[in-house]
């Protein structure tokens, strides 16, 4: 089949601006609020029918209990596991800048919360578009999308519709007949609302006083008079009554208790929805049985089921949108998507490891790392800093220091004034790495020093020039009459 080159246009009954073509899905305003288990039910039916599908109704109720803090709180917690988490291609192992220059802009980011969110509502269906040199895309509503028979909707109640593969650049993702996590969490949701409803209808009625009014039975003038100050009072609830009748409420045996089972249940409401999110519920509430070992249990729950959210994103940018990109004038070939991983150590245990890298293995450490890594700024005269410092350790240990760094000058004499500072770089170089492994009496200074020629001379192509120097110092230092 043929597909079309034209982009899935959206809108309400009146176009919206700047819109040409006619609009392929129209929307409706989702109903809310004054649901029940018997809606819940109904719409769950009418999701799961085999022949005509119909998940209008469902989605709606999906709006609705989004609106519940708690649990769009847990969701949005599970996203930013992974949101947080940059995502960058890399080839040959190492990342590619023009691709991740893509990965990196306000659509890429809109783009990993989607796919994500076809683990709540069962599915995503995305049509991409070149938008000047950067990727963009419609996420097509879900009300309007038939997932079985692949159809698109114009109206969210219609049984028929248009083919999806008529059009191009369509990514789905998620399951045909998946309904996504949150028809598990609707129950809940439905659960608490209607019994925070009815704590506070309790709150109202036992929680606040009730006015009394008594007035002769038969005076009418008292009567009207008691209640003009019932109504100048306040919103309290009132009783007026003649003296020959009276009010009993009957409350609950104990009032307190009666409280605790709805906020016990409310709770009880709320752990659900964070076990079935989560993996968890440690991580985001307070419990009187909870212990140190207890929430790292818990902890480690919720970080394998970020995992698990890291490897399903990846597993659809590099296998599922992989032609998408290659339309785009994406070359992903030969390369994947991953997620960096980088080691949480705080700063002490950094450290702590550091000096024993240095002081114990004698692995030398990259001083430009130091800098990067502890966010300290490197001086500007670094280099000179660099060999004040090691003139002042070999002076301390080697009386004859002074008179050997003379036999280096005097070799630089044999070069320009660049070559010169290339010697004496390459000698100071040269030390440094010893002592990274050596302590200072165990230094051949000579050895260094002959070798730093070379290498100088190397650069230079002075080899002739040199050759008659390459004689082996005293150890005591040279006492030449310059």
């Amino acid at each position: 089949m043929a597909k079309k080159n034209t982009r899935i246009t959206i809108s309400g009954n009146m176009p919206r601006p700047g819109q040409r073509q006619p609009a392929i899905i129209r929307l409706t305003q989702p109903k809310r609020f004054n649901i029940d288990t018997a809606d819940f039910m109904t719409a769950v039916k009418a999701a799961e029918n085999v022949d005509y599908t119909q998940r209008a109704k469902l989605y709606d109720l999906y709006n609705d209990i989004l609106l519940d803090a708690h649990l769009s709180s847990v969701i949005d917690k599970r996203k930013n596991a992974v949101l947080s988490s940059s995502v960058e291609f890399h080839r040959n192992g190492k990342p590619d800048e023009e691709i991740n220059e893509q990965l990196f802009s306000p659509w890429f980011y809109r783009c990993v919360a989607d796919i994500l969110d076809a683990r709540f509502w069962g599915f995503s269906l995305m049509q991409f578009y070149k938008k000047g040199e950067w990727v963009d895309y419609d996420l097509v509503p879900r009300k309007h999308v038939e997932p079985v028979r692949k159809l698109i909707l114009t109206r969210q109640t219609d049984i028929l519709g248009t083919s999806w593969e008529e059009f191009e650049d369509l990514l789905f993702i998620g399951g045909s007949t998946d309904l996504g996590l949150l028809a598990r969490a609707a129950p809940w949701v439905i659960y608490k609302r209607n019994t925070t409803a009815d704590w506070a209808q309790f709150s109202e009625v036992f929680g606040m006083p009730i006015q009394e009014y008594t007035y002769e039975t038969d005076d009418e003038d008292a009567r009207a008079r008691a209640l003009q100050d019932a109504n100048s009072i306040g919103s309290l609830a009132t009783f007026i009554h003649g003296k020959d009748t009276e009010l009993q409420l009957r409350e609950a045996g104990n009032k307190t208790g009666s409280a605790e089972v709805y906020d016990r249940f409310i709770e009880r409401c709320n752990s659900e929805i964070s076990k079935l999110i989560l993996g968890n519920t440690l991580t985001t509430e307070a419990s009187a049985k909870g212990t140190q070992a207890l929430g790292t249990v818990h902890k480690k729950v919720e970080e394998a089921v970020a995992k698990a959210d890291r490897e399903f994103v990846l597993n659809v940018l590099n296998y599922d949108m992989a032609d998408i990109f290659a339309h785009m004038g994406i070359n992903t070939a030969g390369g994947k998507f991953c997620f960096p991983e980088k080691k949480d150590t705080d700063q002490n245990t950094k450290m702590n490891i550091l000096t024993q890298l240095r002081n114990t293995f004698l692995l030398p450490v990259d001083d430009d790392y130091l800098y990067e890594e502890f966010g300290v700024e490197k001086p500007r005269n670094y280099d000179k800093q660099k060999r004040l410092q090691l003139d002042k350790i070999m002076a301390e240990h080697f009386p004859n220091w002074q008179e050997e760094k003379r036999i280096a000058a005097y070799f630089s004499k044999l070069f320009n004034r660049d070559r010169k500072e290339e010697l004496m770089s390459i000698y100071f170089e040269g030390l440094e790495k010893e002592l990274e492994k050596k302590s200072v009496d165990e230094i051949d200074r000579e050895r260094i020093l002959q070798e730093s020629l070379k290498e100088t001379s190397k650069r230079t192509n002075l080899k002739d020039s040199i050759r008659s120097f390459f004689v082996k110092a005293p150890k005591n230092g040279a006492h030449l009459d310059w």
